[in-house]
């Protein structure tokens, strides 16, 4: 069986999944209230990964990941244009809750459901061996994907991204704030974000995809 061959069973098993809503890690009375539909693209060419949070809303009814104005925002960071983002040969798109989890009673998105990164997060990252640059946005993807560089919140952390991009890891890490439009006033209160990280996460995009 070709490595694409079995990336394609791997798709059909994610999107196939019901575990949310069949056996919730909390118990029946926190099953997902709505049809779930997960949302991932894993790919054998992308070099690059972007591991987000959850799938919102409307993400949840197009079935393209950052099918929203977070994605509009999140492409303009990376400086790819819509056709060149949700090419799966150049990204890799994998949040850390598949599902659309919700919303709180503030109607803010609730967290990435917790059973859905123990049952398939290391598999999917063990089926994409080429990825050399994970994008980890927002502080459960952080949390995940580095460990001990974690720093104590995710301002920190992502002010840090000079020591996690440079570090022995492999592939190369490099944390981002979500780019939803809660987040427009950390933007303003941290104008270094766009002064000296953005400019180095587009030329490594640019590197990666040439």
């Amino acid at each position: 069986m070709s490595d694409e061959a079995r990336l394609e069973m791997l798709r059909l098993e994610i999107a196939s999944c019901r575990i949310c809503r069949d056996a919730p890690a909390k118990g029946l009375a926190y099953r997902l209230p709505h049809e779930p539909r997960p949302v991932a693209v894993i790919s054998s060419n992308a070099r690059i990964l972007i591991a987000g949070q959850a799938p919102g809303l409307r993400v949840h009814e197009s079935g393209l990941p950052f099918d929203d104005a977070s994605g509009d925002r999140l492409r303009t960071w990376l400086g790819v244009d819509r056709a060149s983002f949700y090419d799966r040969d150049r990204f890799a798109i994998v949040p850390m809750g598949f599902c659309f989890p919700g919303y709180d009673d503030k109607g803010a998105d609730l967290p990435p459901r917790r059973e859905c990164a123990p049952l398939w997060r290391e598999k999917v990252i063990a089926a994409m061996p080429q990825i050399e640059l994970v994008l980890v946005i927002g502080q459960y993807a952080q949390a995940w994907h580095m460990e001990g560089e974690r720093r104590g919140n995710m301002t920190e952390t992502v002010r840090a991204w000079r020591d996690a991009l440079l570090s022995n890891r492999s592939p190369a890490v490099l944390p981002l704030p979500h780019p939803s439009w809660r987040n427009s006033g950390w933007l303003k209160r941290n104008p270094w974000f766009e002064k000296e990280l953005l400019p180095v996460l587009q030329d490594r995009t640019k590197m990666l995809l040439s």
